[in-house]
């Protein structure tokens, strides 16, 4: 089990079923972490300006429509 980099409190995901690139949340202060590397485990906090794959195609397909 993994330590959640900002609060410390235990992160509850199996690290072998994790890939680089994956983002995880802290269940305790919402911090959301990048998977940078799945073995050994390296998490990066992502910022504030993340945003999934999904948002951007919704955003892509709001453009497309000249709705903002």
């Amino acid at each position: 089990m993994v330590s959640c980099p900002e609060c410390e409190s235990k992160l509850d995901f199996d690290e072998d079923e994790i890939d680089e690139g994956e983002v995880v949340s802290c269940v305790e202060c919402g911090t959301d972490f990048e998977v940078v590397k799945a073995s050994p485990l390296e998490l990066k906090a992502v910022g504030e300006g993340y945003e999934d794959d999904v948002d951007d195609d919704e955003k892509d397909e709001e453009d497309e429509d000249g709705d903002y």
